[in-house]
């Protein structure tokens, strides 16, 4: 493989100058705005040679719950999350937020990208936390775009027609421990496989690199 078909397959030019990080985030609520952030974990992603997806690094905090948030019992009661556990070994949201933004500015100049753009299931709902938190530490620059994201529900509705992050890595051949649920990391990493073989089964299909030629042919068809 020529340098210049090398260049095809770095992932700025897959995803238009944007690096692509999986995120999940478990919370007391569903107000980014005023309900705690308890765990965070992240999910870096590359590209091989040949235009493959795959999975780079991992990190993962558990959080303390920031001065003044709101704690909805139903909420920890889902997640099975006891936010004042000394056992939880939970750093501040300004902790996690500068190792986290740190790695992925290091993946953003690494990858030729120009800002860091959020994968998750239910998108909006990570997004908005991550915002909210990075509002309130303030003192460090956020590298993820502020409002474009990857929603791999969105996806898998489309592609399997399942939007429950279990079912449709069950549908993409994907095994998923539903025991283990819910907990950022786990939920992360089957979020991330589930976007690499989203972004791979449409690169296997032949839609990308765009091939004009067969599009052409295909419409013709399609015209007739």
């Amino acid at each position: 493989m020529s340098i210049k078909q090398n260049l095809r397959f770095m992932i700025k030019n897959r995803f238009r100058g944007f690096y692509p990080v999986v995120i999940d985030i478990e919370s007391a609520g569903f107000h980014a705005k005023t309900d705690a952030l308890l765990e965070i974990a992240i999910v870096t992603l590359k590209m091989n040679t040949l235009g493959w997806l795959q999975i780079d690094d991992t990190l993962h905090f558990h959080i303390k719950p920031f001065k003044g948030s709101i704690i909805q019992a139903e909420s920890v009661a889902f997640n099975k999350i006891d936010p004042f556990n000394p056992l939880r070994g939970a750093v501040s949201e300004k902790s996690a937020l500068a190792s986290i933004f740190k790695l992925v500015k290091k993946k953003i100049s690494l990858n030729c990208c120009k800002k860091g753009i959020l994968v998750a299931h239910n998108a909006n709902f990570d997004h908005n936390f991550l915002m909210a938190a990075a509002k309130r530490i303030g003192v460090i620059k956020n590298p993820f775009h502020p409002f474009t994201t990857f929603d791999t529900a969105a996806l898998s509705g489309l592609i399997f027609g399942q939007t429950v992050l279990a079912k449709a890595c069950q549908m993409a051949g994907i095994p998923f421990d539903t025991t283990q649920a819910h907990s950022a990391l786990y939920d992360t990493i089957q979020t991330a496989h589930l976007f690499c073989e989203l972004v791979n089964r449409w690169k296997r299909l032949g839609g990308w690199p765009p091939n004009t030629s067969h599009r052409k042919k295909q419409d013709e068809m399609f015209n007739a």
